[in-house]
């Protein structure tokens, strides 16, 4: 081999964002004139700058190349030691390649960014924001959750309540505020709230929000309520010191009509009615005219019947009767569902796995009614493609054998884009089918978790049909 290398010093030791230098000496120990190429290899290399990059030598001198280090201060350079070596090709042999290698060693930094979605979130009774967490260093962090505000008007629970991130990773905190008073009546109140990421020997990291609190009844109805009330007492009052004297002519009517049948006028024939019938005399009730009759014209004057009623209509079935139903003659975990279509109105309810909605007719679905059985409930949220989620973060809810219901059959609200679904126990499954794109296929939560389905949001497609499981 004509050449010799040598690395001053072969370990060393950078901050990420900063550099450093490690000198490689090459001497030609050949009897030619020879130049060589050398260049940064392993996964260092996109750090790494050789200047030169090539060198000409004379039989018996040495020269010099300089590496320079300079890892990005990201996820991307790890902390810790990362091998490096540098390829030198002479020309004249280029198979006599010679890879000298070194040890460079990352310093760790920390870099955590929190932020609420969204920062302001509005409720009667609770309010459900999420802490994403991103981990911008280079070594892994671990995290405890807290919240809190002034005067202790909420309580705060988070899930999970500490984190565990990997370098360049983020995690989302499920956070569920609830206020510690309850607004019966009058307008919204903003709380002020501050949610904490404490690491171990830092500064915990604070990222301030707001809840709206509104009021369970606003202050006009409050208003109507009491209005009414007043109303209704002095009502009373007035009727009670004015009240009309009633009297009644039954008594007085039949009293002479017993007078005019026991002793009647001398003047009378035998044959002359009554002045005042008599109850003996009173005439038997006419059956009611039937419509065909009265159409006919015949004759004979009309009785006072009642007209006749048209039959009532049967009472539509919802998805809690059909489950119920289901789970009575049916062991195990069931999931019942109608859809309310377009034009169409609600459909009957169908069970696991049973399409509800319309395929092929561009018809879409404004409205879902859905029961479970044995999953200790479900929840969920519909979004529209005009006006996106119109609840905001509330959802709704429902035991088993309960109807819970989710979109608007409204006329002037849009058709569903898509949906949120969750079952309070173990998983559930759903497969939408959306306008021109058909059946998206079935996707399943993981055990007490939420999933989406539908038309991507961008998109804006309407939802047409769809099919549950549990």
């Amino acid at each position: 081999m004509s050449l010799w290398t040598s690395l001053e010093p072969s370990s060393v030791t950078v901050d990420p964002g900063s550099r450093a230098t490690v000198r490689l000496r090459v001497r030609n120990t050949g009897d030619v004139v020879d130049e060589y190429r050398c260049e940064p290899v392993g996964a260092v290399a996109p750090w790494t700058t050789v200047e030169p990059q090539t060198l000409r030598l004379y039989p018996g001198t040495t020269g010099t190349v300089e590496l320079t280090f300079a890892p990005p201060r990201t996820p991307d350079a790890t902390a810790g030691p990362h091998p490096y070596a540098v390829r030198i090709t002479p020309t004249e042999h280029p198979d006599a390649v010679t890879v000298p290698e070194g040890n460079l060693t990352v310093t760790p930094f920390t870099e955590v960014r929190a932020e609420l979605v969204p920062p302001t979130v509005k409720g009667r009774f609770r309010g459900r924001p999420r802490l994403a967490v991103d981990n911008l260093g280079n070594t892994r962090v671990t995290a405890s959750l807290s919240g809190s505000d002034t005067g202790d008007r909420l309580s705060y629970d988070l899930k999970p309540g500490s984190v565990q991130i990997e370098p360049g990773r983020a995690v989302f905190v499920d956070t569920t505020l609830r206020p510690r008073r309850i607004i019966w009546f009058g307008s919204k109140e903003e709380q002020p709230y501050t949610l904490n990421v404490q690491r171990s020997g830092a500064v915990p990291l604070a990222v301030d929000g707001t809840f709206v609190q509104r009021g369970f009844l606003p202050r006009w109805l409050a208003t109507a309520l009491s209005l009414t009330v007043a109303l209704a007492i002095a009502f009373v009052m007035i009727w009670l010191a004015y009240k009309p004297q009633v009297r009644s002519l039954a008594s007085e009517k039949v009293a002479q009509a017993a007078v005019n049948t026991l002793a009647p006028s001398p003047s009378a024939t035998p044959s002359a009615p009554p002045l005042v019938p008599t109850p003996a005399a009173a005439a038997a009730p006419e059956a009611p005219v039937s419509s065909a009759a009265a159409d006919g014209g015949g004759g004979g004057g009309g009785g006072g019947g009642g007209e006749s009623k048209p039959p009532a209509k049967p009472k539509q079935e919802t998805a809690a009767v059909a489950v119920n139903k289901l789970a009575a003659r049916s062991d195990g975990r069931h999931i019942c569902y109608r859809a309310y279509v377009e034009d169409k109105g609600w459909q009957d309810p169908v069970c696991d796995g049973a399409i509800a909605g319309t395929t092929g007719k561009a018809l879409g679905i404004k409205a879902l009614n859905i029961a479970t059985a044995r999953t200790g409930g479900v929840t969920g949220n519909a979004a529209h493609v005009d006006g996106g989620w119109l609840t905001g973060d509330k959802w709704s809810k429902a035991s088993d054998g309960v109807d819970m219901y989710m979109g608007s059959s409204k006329p002037a609200v849009a058709v569903m884009e898509g949906f949120t679904i969750k079952t309070m126990e173990g998983s559930v499954c759903q497969n939408p089918h959306i306008k021109d794109r058909g059946w998206l296929g079935n996707g399943c939560t993981k055990p007490g978790d939420w999933i989406y389905g539908g038309s991507p949001m961008q998109d804006r497609l309407q939802l047409e049909a769809v099919r549950f499981t549990v």
